[in-house]
C-alpha cells in the first residue's frame, strides 16, 4: 500500500511544512486538478453549466465562509449580502470602463469596507448578538439593493453582464467562463490553506477558542477581527462577482436573498467547519444531494417502485435531504470532512489491529 507515514523522514524545516506531505496525497491533488482541468473535453455543457460550474464557485464563496466561522469562529448570517456587494460592484465598475481584473478587485474591496462596518459589532459582541448584527446586513443591503434604482435599477431589474475579457482572453463562452471559476477557486483553496498555517491563521484560532486567553498572551483581539472579516468578505465579493460573470451572467436583487445566506452557512456546518476539504464536500452536498434525490425518486415513481402523487414527488427529495442533514450534524457533529479524514487515517495504518474500534 502507497498510503503510508512509514518511510517519512523530515530532516528539514521545509519538509515539515510541506502541504501534502504524504506521496498519495499528492498524487490525488494532481489526479484532482488534471480532472478540474480536462472536465470541459469530457463532460457534456450540461453537466459543466449546470453542476461544476456553481460548485465550484460556491465552494469558494463557502472557503470565504469558514475562513471567518471556521478560524476565527465569528458568525456571519448575512454573507449573500456581501456576494451581492461584490457582483454588483463588478458590473458597475466593468460598465464604467474599469477591466475586469480591476473590477473584481475593486468588487473584493468594497465587499470588504462594507463587510468591516457590520463586522466592528463583532468587537463587543458575539454569539447571538453578532448573528443578529450581521442579519441586519442581510436585510439591509437587500433593501438598497431593491430601491435605489442607481444600484439595481428597481426591485424586479436585471443588470446584464457586459462582455469583459481576463489577461486578454474574452470570456464570452462556457469554457471561458469555467476556466475563470476554476481559477479563481484555486486561487482560494491556496490561500486558505497557507492561511491556516500562519501566525495570522493561528491568531484567529486563538481568538475563536478564548479570545481574552488570545489577548492576555497578546493577540490583539481587535486588529484580528477586523482582519478576519475584511479577508472574508473580500473573498466572498469577489466570489460574488465571478458567480454575476461566470455563472448568472445577470444580476437580479433575489439572488442573492437570504436563503442564500441559509445555504452557505449550511454548506460550512454540513462539510466541516475550518476544514478546505469541507467546504468543496459541503457545497457538493448541498447543491447535488437534492437533485440527484429527485432524480431518483423520480425514476423510482416511473419504474412503478413508488406510488406518489406529483405534490408528493417534489416534497419527498426535501424531506429526505433535510433528514440526511440532521443525520450528519448528529452522528458526525465535525461534517464530511471529519468522515473523510476518518477513512483517511484508516488507511494509513490498515490493516494493523488498533484501527478497529
Amino acid at each position: 500500500m502507497f498510503y503510508r507515514l512509514s518511510g517519512i523522514h523530515h530532516t528539514r524545516y521545509a519538509a515539515t511544512r510541506q502541504l501534502w506531505p504524504l506521496t498519495a496525497d499528492r498524487w490525488q491533488v494532481a489526479l484532482l486538478a488534471l480532472l478540474a482541468l480536462a472536465a470541459p473535453l469530457y463532460l457534456p455543457q450540461l453537466y459543466l453549466s449546470s453542476y461544476l460550474l456553481p460548485w465550484l464557485i460556491f465552494s469558494a464563496a463557502t472557503l470565504a465562509l469558514t475562513l471567518l466561522m471556521g478560524l476565527a469562529g465569528q458568525l456571519h448570517f448575512g454573507f449573500a449580502a456581501v456576494m451581492a456587494i461584490g457582483a454588483y460592484s463588478s458590473i458597475h465598475l466593468v460598465r464604467a470602463g474599469v477591466p475586469l481584473e480591476f473590477a473584481l478587485l475593486g468588487a473584493g474591496v468594497a465587499s470588504a469596507l462594507i463587510g468591516c462596518l457590520f463586522g466592528a459589532a463583532a468587537l463587543r459582541v458575539k454569539g447571538l448578538y453578532l448573528v443578529m448584527a450581521t442579519l441586519a446586513m442581510q436585510f439591509l443591503v437587500d433593501w438598497v439593493i431593491v430601491n435605489v434604482a442607481a444600484i439595481s435599477g428597481g426591485a424586479v431589474a436585471t443588470l446584464q453582464t457586459p462582455k469583459v475579457r481576463f489577461l486578454l482572453v474574452p470570456v464570452d463562452g462556457l469554457v471561458a467562463r469555467y476556466y475563470l471559476a476554476l481559477l479563481w477557486t484555486a486561487v482560494v483553496t491556496l490561500l486558505v490553506l497557507n492561511i491556516k498555517r500562519t501566525s495570522f491563521g493561528r491568531a484567529l484560532v486563538a481568538v475563536r477558542d478564548k479570545d481574552y486567553a488570545a489577548a492576555v498572551i497578546g493577540v490583539d483581539i481587535f486588529k484580528y477581527k477586523l482582519l478576519a472579516f475584511f479577508t472574508s468578505s473580500l473573498l466572498g465579493g469577489v466570489s460574488g462577482a465571478v458567480l454575476a460573470f461566470c455563472f448568472y451572467q445577470a444580476v437580479t436583487p433575489s439572488q442573492f436573498n437570504f436563503d442564500v445566506t441559509i445555504q452557505l452557512v449550511a454548506m460550512a456546518l454540513v462539510g466541516g467547519l475550518g476544514s478546505v476539504i469541507g467546504a468543496f464536500l459541503g457545497a457538493g452536498f448541498v447543491l447535488l444531494a437534492p437533485i440527484v434525490l429527485l432524480n431518483a425518486i423520480a425514476r423510482m415513481v416511473e419504474g412503478g417502485w413508488l406510488d406518489v402523487s406529483t405534490s408528493a414527488m417534489a416534497h419527498i427529495p426535501l424531506m429526505l435531504y433535510g433528514a440526511m442533514i440532521v443525520g450528519f450534524l448528529l452522528f458526525e457533529p465535525l461534517g464530511l470532512a471529519k468522515i473523510h479524514d476518518n477513512v483517511r487515517k484508516y488507511f494509513l495504518v490498515w490493516p494493523f489491529r488498533h484501527t478497529q474500534r
